[in-house]
């Protein structure tokens, strides 16, 4: 892993692997640069893959407080630390970061967003009341296993049937470990303040991935975002839901090279 110092002075993490034009990837809640270890071998065909833990996960650092706001700035910092051209992709909470990001760098190509975090709705809340409280209760009782079956079935309205499967993951007791990196997360989530003027004048190719069986808001967060960016397409992943690339790989590896290489 090397290290990469963001604008604060936090160390972030990134594996640099592979061969061919830059990519950067950016995880969602509970996972790290290890999320992509089902996807990686065929990237690094194609691409230098530069996946990051974000700060508070895996090797990277953290600061003293937090605000999302940091969040972009350390994806920023790892992008100009690759260079220009540089492919951008982030999954879920990444989502909006690695948006935000390119606001913030000249050295990013072309974006892919995978289902970026539930866009707030004013009047009404994120996520049912008491959800990030409930949450933090389970972390002072010690039980991590219920927090991430709480944000799957809570957060990500994964189905009742599929969590079995997920526990059955073994990248379960990774995102155990994470698990107190939750609420806060949860709460800028419902802090975030999304302003589609301040993406007026991003005009980087962006597509934007939804699944064809995920949660209706997901969905429509992926056209609010779509009505913002100047020059965006929706993709469809037909049978999926928000990790195809854990459950469709292939599917997933050939929207993100289709897009990524693409000529300009």
């Amino acid at each position: 892993m090397e290290q990469v110092l963001s604008k604060d002075g936090t160390s972030i993490a990134v594996q640099r692997s592979g061969t061919g034009p830059p990519l950067v990837m950016v995880h969602g809640t509970l996972a790290s640069h290890q999320s992509w270890a089902g996807v990686l071998p065929a990237l690094e065909q194609q691409f230098t893959v530069y996946a990051l833990d974000r700060r508070g996960y895996g090797e990277s650092g953290d600061g003293p407080s937090y605000a999302i706001e940091r969040e972009f700035e350390d994806i920023a910092s790892v992008v100009d630390f690759v260079g220009e051209g540089v492919g951008l992709f982030g999954h879920s909470f990444g989502g909006p970061c690695v948006l935000e990001a390119a606001r913030l760098t000249p050295n990013v190509r072309r974006v892919v967003v995978y289902e970026p975090s539930p866009l707030p709705v004013p009047g009404a809340p994120l996520y049912p009341a008491g959800t990030v409280e409930k949450i933090e209760a389970l972390l002072e009782s010690g039980d991590r296993e219920a927090v991430v079956l709480a944000v799957f079935r809570d957060l990500l309205d994964v189905p009742p049937g599929e969590l079995d499967a997920y526990r059955a993951s073994p990248r379960f007791p990774a995102w155990m470990a994470a698990a107190h990196l939750v609420p806060r997360e949860t709460r800028a989530e419902e802090a975030y303040a999304f302003e589609p003027e301040r993406f007026k004048d991003l005009r980087l190719p962006v597509l934007l991935l939804t699944g064809g069986d995920s949660p209706e808001r997901l969905k429509t967060t992926i056209l609010t975002w779509h009505a913002a960016l100047a020059n965006s397409r929706i993709v469809v992943l037909p049978g999926q839901g928000h990790i195809a690339h854990y459950t469709a790989p292939d599917l997933f590896i050939r929207e993100l090279e289709d897009f990524l290489l693409e000529t300009d």
